[in-house]
């Protein structure tokens, strides 16, 4: 019988071992991106289907695409919070690299994103804000809430030359930045003693249930001088109920909202000026914002965000710029 040779079998043992210490340092070195290796951003709208939204989107994947970022953008259909934290769980359950979310209740949606942080998960919020000190690393936000609510009671004032009673139609009343829009809007009243603020109304982020509000309101302030539409889809519901009233250009209306939904509106004088700041951009610098926080984990008190440049950094929160006003000269402008 032929006598084996002692090193043989432990030369096979050397090589499977090496095997296995490959595997191992192989499935322990593989990024969490998953197969693609890129960055994984969930960004998340607070609903999705509406022009607003939709023109977030294209710039979101406008920056993915230059970034070489894998996006998910998707949310709920209507204006849920707790649809919302059903499809958070999912992928926080998928191990996202990165979540952005526009919560609906900046109280409610706070749990949820604290278990995506407790999960190792980066979290931003944009366009609303959750609380900061508990569920999320930076806020994306338009624009400083005083410009915001300043600005929209500075602009009421210049058409109604400042005296008249008026009407706020917001979209969800536990909206966070709406509510601190109002907030400064009521700071800012004092500066025009005239204008006398009747109610604030909500329409759930719901242009149809908008219009109904807006008609409600006609009917119970019949003398109302001017009404805001705080948010992309009250503001044209509002614009609508005053046309249909045979109201154009007795009452002012004005807010927030994307000029293709209001182009129709100014040309007919139901609207004579309106405000907001770009959506595309807004989704632009979302996913900017995502991919340096995955990158550096932390911000400076600036930072280099594409084609939009240089862009202030401050308390956690990424300010996009100041609204924009828009009217008869410049409404049709824009592809958004």
């Amino acid at each position: 019988m032929r006598q084996m040779n002692p090193v043989k079998p432990a030369i096979r043992v050397c090589v499977a071992l090496l095997a296995l210490v490959l595997l191992v340092l192989t499935v322990s070195c593989k990024p969490k991106s998953g197969d693609s290796g890129k960055l994984r951003v969930g960004l998340m709208p607070k609903l999705i289907g509406i022009d607003f939204f939709n023109a977030c989107e294209r710039g979101a994947r406008e920056a993915a695409n230059e970034l070489g970022v894998e996006l998910v953008y998707d949310g709920p259909t209507a204006a849920d919070v707790t649809k919302q934290a059903e499809m958070l769980d999912t992928w926080i359950t998928r191990r996202l690299d990165v979540i952005a979310v526009a919560p609906n209740d900046p109280n409610a949606l706070a749990p949820t994103l604290k278990r995506a942080r407790a999960a190792g998960i980066k979290v931003l919020t944009w366009d609303a804000d959750s609380n900061p000190a508990e569920s999320r690393d930076y806020f994306v936000n338009q624009a400083t809430p005083e410009s915001m609510g300043f600005g929209l009671v500075d602009l009421m004032a210049r058409l109604l030359k400042g005296k008249g009673k008026v009407a706020i139609i917001t979209g969800s009343l536990t909206a966070a930045n709406q509510n601190i829009w109002i907030g400064f809007m009521k700071q800012r009243f004092p500066k025009y003693p005239d204008l006398e603020l009747v109610t604030i109304l909500p329409s759930e982020e719901n242009q149809s249930l908008a219009f109904r509000v807006a008609q409600d309101l006609l009917k119970s302030y019949p003398d109302i001088d001017g009404i805001w539409g705080l948010t992309s889809v009250s503001l044209p519901g509002t614009a609508e109920a005053v046309r249909q009233a045979g109201k154009s250009g007795k009452i002012v209306v004005t807010g927030l909202s994307t000029p293709k939904q209001m182009s129709q509106y100014v040309h007919d004088g139901t609207v004579e000026e309106f405000m907001l700041f770009s959506p595309v951009d807004l989704g632009y610098l979302s996913v900017q914002v995502a991919k340096l926080v995955s990158d550096q984990g932390s911000l400076g008190p600036t930072i280099a965000a594409g084609r939009l440049g240089t862009i202030t950094v401050s308390d956690q929160t990424v300010l996009l710029g100041d609204p924009m006003l828009f009217n008869i000269d410049n409404v049709d402008n824009f592809d958004f």
